[in-house]
């Protein structure tokens, strides 16, 4: 699992990151925010460990708008704000957790389990001979790995879960967006066609005026 941690105590950040690797995780560790927002961009991380006192833009900000474009990474707050406010700030802007410094490394370690069983971020799905793992975005077929973004992800993942159900874009929409990001149905057509074009077999039906099912022969 591929972990971003932003901290800018040059020796926290040692210490977190050297038992997040000797726990078997991935880590990249960044000390300014804005480069850290620069970093999530450009990658794909499974969760974000994001102190809030950071230099350029702090940790309250980079969560804010990362929720406001639909990035919904599992983030933990590890920060010295210790006031209920605080608190209940980082909670209302869409963290998962809130850890409060100091703190011990196996409490840490908890919580980040505790996530990872939450939404199932290790869960993987097989289907004709291949291994889907939503959360990270990827289909694995051999020694292939093919990358999607996350809607992408969301959107196969719901026909899979459908497997030879006839689904309309309204459908799709309904159970895949929320409410204050509604797509017109050309833009499901677009990730459909995006989907298709990651497979060698040709898995969506397209039932004129219904809507798409998806098939596993």
């Amino acid at each position: 699992m591929k972990i971003l941690l932003l901290e800018d105590d040059v020796i926290l950040q040692e210490i977190i990151e050297e038992f997040l690797l000797e726990s078997g995780y991935e880590v990249e560790s960044y000390f300014d925010g804005e480069k850290a927002l620069d970093a999530i961009g450009a990658n794909r991380y499974d969760m974000l460990l994001l102190d809030v006192n950071v230099p350029s833009i702090d940790g309250f900000e980079i969560l804010s708008y990362l929720r406001e474009i639909g990035n919904t990474t599992p983030a933990i707050y590890i920060t010295s704000l210790a006031g209920i406010e605080d608190l209940k700030k980082g909670f209302d802007l869409g963290a998962d957790d809130y850890l409060k410094k100091p703190f011990e490394l196996e409490e840490l370690h908890a919580r980040i389990e505790h996530i990872v069983r939450l939404y199932r971020l290790q869960e993987e799905i097989e289907f004709d001979g291949m291994t889907f793992i939503p959360k990270a975005h990827q289909i694995l077929v051999g020694d292939k790995v093919i990358e999607m973004r996350q809607k992408e992800a969301q959107v196969l993942e719901y026909f899979i879960r459908n497997t030879g159900k006839i689904i309309s874009c309204d459908e799709i929409i309904e159970n895949v967006w929320d409410d204050e990001h509604m797509p017109a149905h050309a833009t499901i057509r677009t990730y459909i066609k995006n989907l298709r074009k990651m497979f060698e077999k040709e898995y969506f039906d397209n039932i004129k005026g219904e809507g798409y099912r998806f098939n596993i022969v």
